[in-house]
């Protein structure tokens, strides 16, 4: 029994690796092109541009293990069935699920795995990785300055009538570096240049005029009319060293700071809903005094405090949802391994194919269904229509239910799909009308 088990464990790593790599290269291809334009339009060193693939892997792979396990699992069991070694197991009195021990015990602890994964180190690459995005839009900043598109960075608002890779034409240009009011600047011609590595910008502007209002006296409004200006943006760390922001998107928050921004959040919803039921009351008392200027006046003041207030109550809702929404599906995406591995089994034993290209097809349409129910249940729940933790495990329970019945279906020796013979069928199609033999059937 011992030997039979280690051996049924052992079939799974050599398919659950060639899967990885496959489904993981799939993955990177998608990723390839979207970045491939970006790559040459940037003409970025090959440090960066591995630096991207490398911060992108993590995402990849908290999608392509799962899929891995389910293809490893189906490909293992498809294969000793056509092998005849499930028959010679089964002929020896032995139970199949008897065996599963191992792979269920490896499977919780790749689940346990993920889900450290998937809360400390998916997020904090994913942080790396819009940073690194952002020093890359810096990165050559012609690039980025669209034709008809206004622009920004840093302290500027840049527009242009039309851009090149050297000149921009009809450019208009906020500048909020040097006062609370914003300087206006036209120019019919312009272009960027890169300084101390990427780290400084020199925009040169040729034959404009520049508005601007005296932040002291505001009374005060000032036009200037230049041939050439300049504007040195500095500090731009475009040399492509990572940095950390203090902002951080739910995707890029681990589990510790997914539990702070939720506790916080919901403290401030409670102290928001106290403030409506204080604001309706006192409402509720100057619409029962006597009219006159002063009471209209508070009146409307608090009904613009309350409708203030009612906006961000709903918007820290919908905040906390997604928080929520985020934190179960990182719990759930790691709990499929288990769940796949016990959906895989049975659709190995009754499909009976050891190919890996049948595997593939029949695993991309169960995760393709578990992704899209996934990521519906994200969209519902970030809408208010359904409660997080339903949206993201239901997938999950579905999908168990459904493994539950296979399992009953392989034990009631079913077959839901027989390669061999739908093979041998299709090879002998036009002698359809002939016994399949026993050696395919069997």
């Amino acid at each position: 029994m011992k030997i039979l088990k280690r051996y049924l464990l052992k079939e799974h790593i050599a398919p659950f690796f060639i899967a990885l790599m496959v489904v993981t290269f799939v993955l990177l291809s998608d990723r390839i092109i979207d970045l491939m334009n970006l790559i040459i339009e940037k003409k970025l060193p090959w440090q960066t541009v591995f630096e991207v693939f490398g911060l992108s892997l993590p995402y990849m792979l908290a999608l392509s293990i799962p899929m891995a396990v389910l293809v490893a699992t189906i490909l293992a069991f498809g294969r000793m069935s056509v092998d005849r070694e499930i028959t010679a197991i089964k002929s020896s009195g032995i139970n199949v699920y008897s065996l599963i021990g191992p792979l269920v015990i490896a499977a919780l602890l790749l689940t346990g795995l993920m889900v450290y994964f998937n809360h400390w180190f998916l997020p904090d690459t994913n942080h790396k990785l819009k940073n690194l995005m952002l020093k890359i839009a810096y990165y050559k900043p012609m690039t980025i300055i669209k034709e008809k598109e206004f622009t920004n960075f840093m302290d500027y608002t840049i527009y242009a009538r039309e851009t090149t890779d050297s000149l921009l034409t009809d450019v208009l240009i906020y500048d909020r570096s040097q006062s609370h009011f914003p300087r206006t600047i036209f120019a019919k011609s312009g272009n960027v240049i890169q300084k101390d590595n990427g780290n400084s910008l020199q925009i040169i502007l040729n034959d404009g005029e520049m508005h601007e209002r005296n932040e002291k006296e505001v009374g005060k409004y000032q036009k200037t009319t230049f041939s050439r200006y300049i504007i040195n943006v500095r500090n731009l760390g475009s040399n492509m060293e990572m940095f950390e922001t203090g902002y951080r998107s739910d995707r890029e928050m681990t589990y510790n700071q997914l539990i702070t921004a939720i506790g916080d959040h919901k403290k401030e919803l409670q102290t928001k809903q106290q403030e409506i039921e204080e604001l309706n009351k006192r409402i509720e008392l100057l619409q029962k005094s006597p009219q006159n200027f002063t009471r209209n006046m508070e009146l409307r003041r608090l009904q613009a405090m309350q409708k203030m207030v009612i906006d961000r109550t709903q918007e820290l809702k919908e905040l906390i949802n997604s928080l929520l929404v985020e934190y179960h599906k990182k719990f759930s995406m790691s709990f499929a391994i288990i769940i796949f591995v016990l959906i895989g089994i049975p659709l190995g034993l009754m499909t009976r194919t050891s190919g890996i290209g049948m595997s593939f097809s029949v695993s991309s349409i169960i995760f393709l269904v578990y992704y899209i129910a996934l990521n519906g249940g994200e969209q519902l729940a970030d809408k208010g229509f359904m409660p997080p933790f339903l949206a993201m495990w239901l997938a999950n329970i579905i999908f168990l239910i459904l493994a539950v019945l296979l399992i009953i279906g392989s034990i009631k020796e079913k077959r839901l799909l027989d390669m061999p013979t739908l093979i041998w069928k299709i090879k002998h199609y036009r002698n359809r009308k002939a016994p399949v033999p026993d050696e395919i059937v069997h």
